[in-house]
């Protein structure tokens, strides 16, 4: 093997860019340190069940698109049906969320004060604070507690299993910001943001494919084929260069070994970056051993559909900390996507954890999964015990954009720029959502290409 480049971690960022780089026709070694490809994505068939390890959908944004009818797997792809509806627990109840300003103003979901508070956003006009604001401290400024409460924070467990007090809001939703400060209203910021008729659909579809979502991942690296080693711990990353190029040591089936390149593309989580470039740069190291992760389990289920006494048509239920449950969100995936249970059976999926409840992650399977069949009993008021029940836990499942992130990113950025052939991706940098990692993963290869040609150069 002698690539030009090595891409050091094989999620879903690495993934697509040594993909990219197949593509382009550049020599490329994907070093993965456990047994398999892709990160949290993974699927898993028991029983007549087919459930997610992770991810259970993706945003099928146009790039996205594109990559699947390149990987061939168009005709595996499934939509959901964009007029899913989605629940919220609310004292108890499962109570529809309405997807349109019109519809929340109508909703008795929200109190007439923080419907008065929607309705007129976009006729005040605010000015944000100097200094950067939490998600929570804008929420409350702008709209108020309940909004905050039964609105934006569960959606942030749901995105980024964060906790809005910490959030930064110009890191994790920089449109916000940037509407504020630009037009002085959200609403406003929004509806001058929105596309023109005809521009394209405003919001892709959520989509997934008939043998789950590790078809995605497992037919990259398929294509890859021998670039990929798995189970290739990367002990240390020396030199750099244009000159020296880079030399990646690591351990594979108990050996060691090294492989010389003249780029190479860390795509591994923060926490695992900083200890590889520690003798690169030690004000990077330290910076990416500060970034903050976020644990969560989930829980897989599958019932009989007459066990369940809640009609499950639409995407799930989001349930905000207000309402003393632990279970953040639980997505009903056989209605989203028909064929993950068979007839008469049923498929949900349950996350429990994240920045609130850190704690969760450090409990057995036999208590967490006890913990969410009672809540799920009691929410969607399901009788008798699943026919099939998984646990699988993520002690550092997702980067969090704290205060101080978009600093973290520039850090990184900066060192980029001034180390020749160094590069990084990952969902701690841009955002993430897969459509993001698989973007960025597509430009970084672009990046490295011009670099090896002698092009653009990132010093320039």
């Amino acid at each position: 093997m002698n690539p030009q480049v090595v891409v050091i971690g094989g999620g879903i960022s690495g993934l697509s860019c040594a993909y990219r780089f197949w593509q382009l026709g550049v020599p490329v070694a994907l070093l993965e340190a456990d047994d398999h490809v892709g990160g949290l994505i993974g699927t898993v068939e028991q029983d007549g069940f087919l459930f997610e390890t992770g991810p259970q959908s993706f945003q099928g944004t146009d790039s996205l698109l594109d990559l699947i009818r390149e990987l061939g797997l168009e005709v595996d792809l499934c939509q959901a049906d964009p007029r899913a509806p989605r629940y919220i627990v609310r004292q108890g109840r499962l109570r529809e969320l309405p997807i349109s300003p019109h519809g929340m103003l109508r909703s008795s979901l929200l109190g007439m004060g923080s419907r008065w508070k929607l309705a007129t956003e976009a006729l005040r006009k605010t000015k944000p604070p100097t200094e950067e604001e939490s998600v929570a401290q804008f929420v409350r400024r702008k709209f108020g507690h309940e909004i905050l409460e039964y609105l934006v924070s569960p959606f942030v467990s749901g995105v980024y299993a964060g906790d809005p007090e910490k959030l930064s809001l110009r890191a994790a939703f920089p449109p916000l910001d940037e509407w504020e400060r630009t037009y002085g209203s959200v609403l406003r910021g929004a509806m001058k943001s929105r596309p023109a008729k005809g521009a394209g659909q405003a919001r892709p579809p959520l989509c997934s494919f008939h043998h789950g979502m590790a078809m995605l991942t497992q037919t990259m690296a398929a294509k890859l084929g021998e670039s990929v080693r798995l189970g290739a711990c990367v002990e240390s990353v020396v030199g750099g260069g244009r000159d020296a190029g880079y030399q990646i040591r690591f351990t594979q089936k108990g050996h060691t070994e090294t492989i010389d390149a003249r780029a190479v593309v860390i795509a591994t989580p923060a926490y695992t970056a900083s200890h590889l470039v520690a003798t690169l740069s030690a004000p990077l190291a330290r910076t990416l051993s500060g970034i903050a992760y976020a644990g969560m389990a989930v829980v897989g289920a599958g019932y009989h559909a007459k066990q369940v006494g809640t009609v499950m048509n639409g995407f799930g239920v989001l349930i905000p900390r207000a309402e003393k449950f632990r279970t953040l969100g639980i997505v009903w995936n056989s209605s989203l996507f028909p064929d993950r249970s068979g007839e008469g059976r049923t498929t949900l999926t349950s996350f429990v954890g994240g920045a609130t409840d850190p704690e969760i992650v450090e409990k057995s399977d036999e208590e967490i999964l006890a913990i969410v069949q009672d809540e799920n009993a009691r929410i969607l008021g399901i009788t008798g015990q699943p026919i099939v029940s998984r646990v699988w836990k993520h002690p550092k499942a997702l980067p969090q954009y704290n205060l101080g992130h978009g600093h973290n990113v520039e850090v990184v950025r900066e060192t980029e720029r001034a180390i020749p052939g160094l590069y990084f991706v990952g969902n701690y940098l841009e955002g993430p959502s897969i459509g993001k990692c698989v973007d960025t993963g597509s430009q970084a290869a672009e990046s490295v290409r011009a670099y090896l040609r002698g092009g653009i150069t990132k010093s320039a």
